[in-house]
């Protein structure tokens, strides 16, 4: 999560129901999401005093400096200090913070809307309301604003996924200025009163979407959200609470990136026609396709420190991604079975433990066959046919050595600039059957290789 301005406020805290027990305290949100409270003194008395066991402090309730009531879950110490006479401080690690609104020990906190931004995302959308109007001749200009239509889709799992404009207008007096900002944001609305973590599950998929998209990784940011439970009046109606919520969030950069419509893989305007099924062929690709997806996003958040890690895992990642979308096999299985079946018969009593060992796997399909049915629909777009042959061979022995690390296999196996370039390749590949997964016809797909200077580069490294 993005926390672009320092969060560090002072307060009281407490435990709920322990509202005369008030501790002064520091609560600390580091640009990642990282939380900490740092208190004076210990929420622990008595018995518990010396007591390891953070039972009772899951929950903590706060009032912090112009934020007003906090809540924090999911706590714990991460330093306890005890001080005889004198004045002692611990520091407590707080998972998720809700600023507005106060939970019971026991409350379960669940919302109907959960709003958030991710980096680019006004870039990506490429939608204002903000219209200029210049007469240099008459020295004039005319600037109109109209809020732009929410856009509204519906996902399949019950909630609706919408693309928000917050703005602001000119204040008084605007003698030397007059200024008008608009900012686009994610809203996922429920009927229902959900759990946070369905909100957030949600939220960190269409991140995800939006890394891919955008072709970097981008970060949560400006999260809030409403529950039809926690309301105020004013003029006789009632309102819900705005809450901010404040987690460490996946994925992040510490540097914050700044890309311009062209230089993404598709923007908005892409897929505007046809945007609620992408976004649901999105969503629901991660029943069976998360492993897969989670190995190609850790190439992309840094997970992997150095080339040869990330090669390992965006090879994994494909042929995890062909077991998960393909069932073929060397054999028909009821053929398979009936060639075991023969050969477990002579084999002496003594080694056919170990043979089914060798022959559980026996009639999967080897790496190279599935890198070559994984780039059938693409293959246009690597080459001719003999780069595209060596490209194969030469993943294949490099995953072979850089797993087992045999002698024999060193001498063909990339390293270097040309293990980069392998790296881009397997990597253009993902993006093009990630366009496949959300919808993207043939020839969609080859307009984005056309207008794509980031994925057409990666395709014609050699």
């Amino acid at each position: 999560m993005r926390i672009e301005e320092e969060y560090k406020k002072t307060g009281y805290f407490w435990l709920p129901e322990k509202e005369e027990s008030k501790i002064p305290g520091i609560l600390s949100i580091d640009d990642g999401g990282k939380i900490e409270l740092e208190i004076i003194g210990h929420f622990n008395s008595g018995t518990d005093l010396l007591n390891n066991s953070n039972d009772g402090l899951s929950r903590i309730i706060g009032h912090v400096e112009k934020d007003g009531l906090v809540t924090l879950d999911d706590c714990f110490y991460i330093q306890k200090n005890i001080s005889l006479g004198g004045i002692s401080k611990s520091r407590v690690r707080v998972n998720t913070v809700f600023s507005g609104a106060a939970w019971g020990k026991d409350e379960i906190v669940t919302f109907n809307t959960f709003s958030f931004s991710v980096d680019c995302l006004d870039e990506w959308v490429g939608i204002s309301g903000i219209n200029v109007d210049s007469d240099w001749s008459a020295r004039t200009a005319t600037i109109n604003y109209c809020p732009p239509e929410e856009k509204v889709f519906s996902l399949d799992n019950g909630m609706k996924l919408e693309i928000c404009f917050a703005y602001t207008l000119p204040g008084f007096p605007n003698i030397t200025e007059a200024k008008i900002t608009q900012r686009a944001y994610f809203r996922l609305r429920s009927e229902e009163l959900r759990d946070l973590s369905e909100f957030r599950a949600i939220a960190f998929k269409v991140t995800n979407l939006m890394c891919f998209a955008i072709d970097e990784i981008v970060a949560l940011q400006n999260v809030s959200a409403t529950s039809s439970e926690v309301q105020y009046s004013a003029n006789d109606k009632q309102y819900p609470v705005p809450i901010s919520i404040y987690y460490q969030s996946l994925p992040f950069s510490e540097k914050k990136p700044k890309k311009d419509r062209h230089s993404m893989l598709f923007n908005f305007g892409v897929i505007a026609t046809n945007a609620q099924q992408v976004l649901n062929n999105w969503l629901n690709a991660y029943e069976y396709l998360y492993p897969a997806l989670n190995l190609y996003f850790s190439t992309k958040t840094g997970a992997q420190k150095y080339l040869e890690g990330k090669f390992l895992a965006l090879a994994q990642g494909l042929e995890t991604y062909h077991r998960r979308t393909s069932s073929e096999t060397l054999m028909e299985p009821d053929v398979f079975e009936i060639v075991v079946q023969k050969i477990l018969t002579e084999c002496p009593a003594e080694h056919v433990e170990w043979l089914q060992g060798r022959l559980m796997h026996g009639n999967e399909i080897n790496l190279g066959k599935r890198l070559k049915r994984i780039i059938e629909p693409f293959k246009k777009h690597l080459g001719a046919s003999g780069e595209r042959t060596k490209m194969l061979r030469k993943i294949v022995v490099t995953r072979n050595y850089l797993t087992h690390y045999s002698e024999e296999l060193k001498e063909g196996a990339a390293k270097g600039r040309d293990l980069w370039v392998l790296c881009e390749k397997m990597e253009s590949i993902f993006n093009l059957h990630f366009l496949k997964v959300v919808g993207f016809t043939e020839e969609e797909i080859n307009r984005v290789v056309k207008n794509s200077f980031p994925l057409r580069q990666k395709l014609q490294e050699s």
